[in-house]
C-alpha cells in the first residue's frame, strides 16, 4: 500500500466531493481512488467517510484526519519545489575542506569573492593538511594538492599546478650565506616540513640541470604546516621549502628571501574533488566553475611575485 498516495487519493475525495471528480483530478478511474480511500480506513481501523449512493460526508475522524493529510501532502511538495530550485538557484551552505596554505592563501579569497556574487550560499571551512573521507566526513568538497590522485569515484577537477620553492630570512643570507647549486645546501640548516604531499629527506629540484634529487642534512627543526615553516624561516632558524601560496607575502614584505632561484621544487596539481557529477546542486556547479577561473588567476599572480623576487 502506497500510504503517500493514498493520502493524496483521500484529499482529492474529500474536496471535490466525489469519488469520480476525484479519479478525474488524479488521472485515475473511480476503483482505483475507491481502493486507496478504503485501504487507508483498513489500515486506521477508523471510517474516515461516509457513503451513500447520492452523497458523501467526511466523518469527524475523517475531518482531523483531512487536516493532517492536507499538511503532509504539503510539505512534500514544499520539500520536492525546495530540492528542484537547488539545481538551478545557487542557495544553502558548503561545507568545504582545503589544505592550510591553499586554505588560507586561495581559497578564503575565492571564498569571499564568490559571495559577492552569490550571497546566499554559506561556507563551512575546514584547513587540515590530509584529505578527508567526503562521505564519511559530509564535505561537499576538498581542495588538495596531490601529484596524482587515487581512484576514488569521485569527481576531480584539475585547478592548476603549483610548485614549492627554497626560502630563507634576510638575516640568516647575511649570516650564513646563500648556496649556489642544490649540492650546497648540506652546508645550512636545513628545515623540514612532515606532511602528506612535502619531500622530508630527499629533495628534488628542477633546474638548469634537469632534475636532480638531494638528500639533506640532519635536521634541526621538523613541522607539519607550510605556514608554521615560514614562521620558523623567518626567524632566520634555516632554509626551508615554502609552496608559493606561503612564500609570496614574506616575499613581498621582504621577510622572506628565495634561495636557489633557479631551482623550484616539484609541481604539485591543485583539485577540487566533491561526491557526484550527477544531480550537483546549483552552488557546486558554480563553486567549481568559479573556482576553474579564479584559482588560476591567482596562481598567476602569485608566480608574476616569485619570479620578480628571484630577480
Amino acid at each position: 500500500m502506497d500510504v503517500f498516495q493514498s493520502m493524496r487519493c483521500f484529499i482529492a475525495v474529500a474536496q471535490s466531493g466525489s469519488f469520480t471528480a476525484a479519479a478525474e483530478l488524479l488521472d485515475t478511474t473511480t476503483t482505483n481512488v475507491s481502493k486507496a480511500v478504503s485501504a487507508l480506513e483498513a489500515r486506521l481501523h477508523t471510517r474516515l467517510i461516509n457513503r451513500t449512493t447520492r452523497r458523501l460526508a467526511l466523518t469527524e475522524a475523517g475531518a482531523r484526519y483531512l487536516q493532517r493529510c492536507e499538511k503532509i501532502v504539503d510539505d512534500v511538495r514544499e520539500a520536492d519545489e525546495e530540492a528542484g530550485t537547488a539545481q538551478t538557484l545557487p542557495v544553502g551552505r558548503l561545507k568545504i575542506h582545503a589544505m592550510s596554505a591553499i586554505g588560507n592563501h586561495y581559497v578564503i579569497d575565492a571564498i569571499a569573492r564568490y559571495r559577492e556574487i552569490h550571497p546566499t550560499v554559506m561556507f563551512d571551512l575546514t584547513l587540515t593538511n590530509r584529505v578527508p573521507d567526503l562521505l564519511e566526513e559530509g564535505y561537499d568538497m576538498s581542495i588538495v594538492l596531490a601529484r596524482d590522485l587515487p581512484d576514488s569515484g569521485f569527481v576531480a577537477q584539475r585547478l592548476g599546478i603549483t610548485y614549492s620553492i627554497l626560502c630563507a630570512a634576510p638575516g640568516y643570507v647575511a649570516k650564513h650565506g646563500k648556496p649556489a647549486t642544490p649540492g650546497e645546501l648540506s652546508a645550512h640548516e636545513c628545515l623540514r616540513i612532515v606532511n602528506t604531499v612535502m619531500p622530508v629527506e630527499n629533495w628534488t629540484f628542477e633546474g638548469p640541470e634537469g632534475t636532480q634529487t638531494i638528500t639533506i642534512p640532519l635536521s634541526p627543526f621538523h613541522i607539519n604546516t607550510a605556514d608554521g615553516m615560514s614562521i620558523a624561516i623567518r626567524k632566520g632558524m634555516g632554509i626551508g621549502i615554502q609552496p608559493i601560496a606561503s612564500a609570496v607575502d614574506g616575499l613581498r614584505a621582504g621577510t622572506l628571501v628565495r634561495v636557489l632561484p633557479d631551482y623550484r621544487l616539484e609541481e604539485l596539481n591543485l583539485f577540487a574533488i566533491y561526491p557526484s557529477r550527477k544531480f550537483v546542486d546549483a552552488k557546486i556547479k558554480t563553486w567549481v566553475e568559479f573556482l576553474k577561473t579564479a584559482i588560476p588567476q591567482l596562481l598567476a599572480s602569485d608566480e608574476d611575485i616569485v619570479g620578480a623576487k628571484a630577480l
